[in-house]
């Protein structure tokens, strides 16, 4: 898949989940959107969710703020930039087979930054990556960096970050 269709597919992913829990979902359409691609309402509870789909494994997010190698100054512009109340959704395709549903993860900026930055043995990361072991020439050689497994979309993961009980 080329870049748009891994976006595509993960926004329907990500509206399919959503709607599997009960939710009401609105996608958005057209140049100039907000920071969120899709909004799901339940119980009186709206989410406003930014999807990011990926097929290699992790997630750039952060690339375009780091100067000088400052990964954990990159990652506080990029949080600066995000609404209190937006969700992250990652949708990852990597080794899924099509008759499989991709593995589908929600966080909250503020929850991903203090992970990049501790990404890479505490030097930091513009990339949220999913599951990676550092090989022996990285300056984190031997480390492991892995999404933690209470992102893992839910039904429950859902309701609690709407309810920022999570």
């Amino acid at each position: 898949m080329n870049q748009w269709h891994v976006a595509t597919a993960a926004e329907a992913i990500a509206a399919a989940q959503f709607a599997r829990c009960g939710w009401d979902v609105l996608i958005q359409y057209g140049a100039n959107l907000p920071e969120y691609d899709l909004v799901a309402v339940k119980e009186g509870h709206t989410l406003k969710v930014s999807v990011k789909g990926s097929q290699e494994g992790g997630w750039g997010l952060t690339q375009s703020h780091l100067k000088d190698r400052d990964y954990h100054g990159a990652v506080d512009k990029w949080l600066a930039r995000h609404k209190p109340n937006t969700i992250l959704c990652f949708v990852q395709f990597l080794n899924v087979r099509i008759s499989d549903l991709p593995r589908v993860y929600l966080a909250m900026p503020r929850d991903v930054a203090p992970w990049l930055k501790a990404a890479a043995a505490g030097r930091g990361d513009t990339v949220l990556r999913e599951h990676h072991l550092w090989g022996k020439t990285a300056q984190a050689a031997g480390t492991v960096d892995q999404i933690p497994s209470s992102w893992q979309f839910t039904c429950d993961r859902a309701h609690a970050l709407a309810t920022s009980e999570a």
